[in-house]
């Protein structure tokens, strides 16, 4: 089993063959320097020298052409160096004041390393063979061009119909067979896709989940080549998308298989993502399915953290506030968009901080509260509303557990909110029955370090409107604000009280 991870190539070239058939050019094959599929190695450029090693500055697909000038006496050794260098031909140039002939030696050597040689007679220069490559490069470019661009076409209308569909249009497109293969390499969907995959192509699946970043692989199996690429967004994702034929990918199809890949991608999370949360809500409705195991199964884990986030400056723009865009950013379907702009969602994991700073750059704050069993989320919902309030103060994103002087581990949550519903109750029974918004305020308030102008306009009031609520909360409590030891008591309470409507 021949296997190379390798990377989509983006440069244009033209088979050999097509070169050589070049009437204008009137080249001659040495026919013994041919060994089998040789006419079809792609050709990058053409180029001239007459150094002794020239392949220290050869990047590979080359057709290299000399007149001999500085042929060297150990013509093995050049030749083999030029294999190795990944030329695809050498053209000898018939020089009457250098080389009537073509020389025995360079015969012999080449078919001896199965390098095609090509005769340039002297009525062809260099410069015209140099001309017709670069032309025929051209052209190979604007062909590839068109057939990409028309398969992103049928690509994207098969996308629309599903899955299956588009998973049998890109088999078309390709003339191969695929299959998407999720975790436990289980077919997602296939179009004439051996089954079950050969084992050569798991253990290329197995090396390409085991990398980073978006690869390919490609791997010689049942007398064909198969390519194992990720599917988009998920750079080492467990869904991979496998492609099989008999003969190798060239530029534009590696081109068409990725943007397959990232529709496959993206219509397959959408309809994965839609079908697990509607058995999972259909399971919690009939109380067949509790919390955690909803939990379990959306998000991989029975302990849940709640991220709340909310416009940063000039706040996110249209494609930000998606609920999609989101989702796919902090890896959950549980996403709500509201008013203001808001966000709440409800993750296995806390976001990385990359991922927090992401959000930032793109006009989110985000707060992430505590590891807490999913059937107990509500109860952090003061955490959270308290942690954004401080992020928001801050600037910065603020998650639980990664502060310093975090010691929430040391607190007894039961007393803890006992505490907190007695001190805050006076407050929030005057928010209740007539609206006053005393308890928001006194977070923001605080949040801010009692800064007037942050806090009324965090809240989209006059200042004087919160130095008239502050007040309020100073008579109703029957404390002075202006003591630290106070502010840090009623913060501490604001952290065990779900805020209200």
């Amino acid at each position: 089993m021949a296997t190379n991870p390798d990377a989509v190539p983006t440069e244009v070239n033209v088979p050999l063959r097509d070169v050589v058939g070049n009437r204008e050019l009137a080249l001659d094959v040495v026919p013994e320097t041919l060994r089998p599929g040789a006419l079809d190695l792609p050709v990058r450029w053409a180029h001239v020298s007459e150094l002794q090693d020239p392949a220290p500055y050869l990047l590979g697909g080359e057709l290299i052409l000399t007149a001999g000038v500085n042929l060297p006496e150990r013509i093995d050794r050049y030749v083999r160096g030029l294999r190795d260098a990944g030329v695809t031909a050498l053209g000898f140039g018939l020089t009457p004041a250098v080389h009537e002939t073509l020389p025995e030696s360079l015969r012999r050597a080449c078919a001896r390393r199965g390098l095609p040689l090509l005769v340039v007679p002297p009525r062809t220069p260099f410069l015209a063979v140099n001309r017709a490559v670069s032309v025929a490069l051209t052209e190979a470019g604007q062909r590839d061009q068109r057939r990409i661009t028309a398969a992103r076409e049928t690509l994207t209308r098969a996308a629309g119909g599903g899955l299956g569909e588009l998973t049998s249009s890109l088999a078309a497109v390709l003339r191969s067979w695929v299959a998407l293969v999720g975790a436990g390499d289980v077919l997602a969907s296939a179009h004439d896709a051996p089954v079950p995959l050969p084992p050569q192509v798991r253990e290329l699946m197995a090396t390409v989940r085991a990398g980073s970043g978006i690869r390919s692989a490609t791997t010689e199996a049942g007398g064909g080549f198969v390519v194992v690429q990720p599917v988009y967004p998920q750079a080492t994702a467990s869904h991979l998308v496998v492609v099989g034929r008999s003969r190798r990918l060239d530029g534009a199809e590696r081109t068409i298989l990725a943007v397959g890949a990232a529709l496959l991608g993206l219509v397959g999370r959408a309809g994965s993502d839609a079908a697990e949360l509607g058995a999972a809500a259909t399971g919690l409705l009939l109380g067949r399915t509790s919390p955690g195991e909803l939990a379990r199964s959306l998000l991989g884990s029975e302990a849940v953290r709640l991220v709340a986030g909310a416009a940063y400056r000039r706040g996110p723009d249209e494609v930000a506030r998606r609920p999609d865009w989101l989702r796919a950013r902090l890896d959950t379907p549980l996403v709500e968009v509201g008013a203001g702009p808001r966000f709440t969602a409800v993750a296995g994991a806390g976001p990385a901080p990359a991922v927090l700073a992401d959000l930032r750059e793109h006009g989110w704050l985000a707060a992430v509260g505590s590891p807490v069993p999913a059937g107990r989320l509500a109860d952090s919902v003061a955490e959270a509303e308290l942690l954004l309030a401080r992020a928001r103060a801050l600037g910065r994103p603020v998650v639980a557990g990664r502060e310093p002087l975090d010691f929430d581990a040391l607190l007894d949550p039961g007393a803890s909110r006992e505490f907190a519903e007695k001190a805050l109750a006076p407050l929030a029974a005057l928010d209740r029955s007539q609206d006053r918004h005393l308890v928001p305020t006194l977070r923001t308030w605080l949040a801010h370090h009692g800064g007037w102008e942050p806090t009324a306009a965090e809240l989209g009031v006059h200042r004087n409107s919160v130095r008239h609520r502050i007040a309020q909360v100073e008579r109703v409590l029957g404390v002075d604000l202006a003591d630290p030891e106070t502010r840090m008591r009623l913060w501490f309470a604001l952290r065990w009280v779900t805020p209200g409507p």
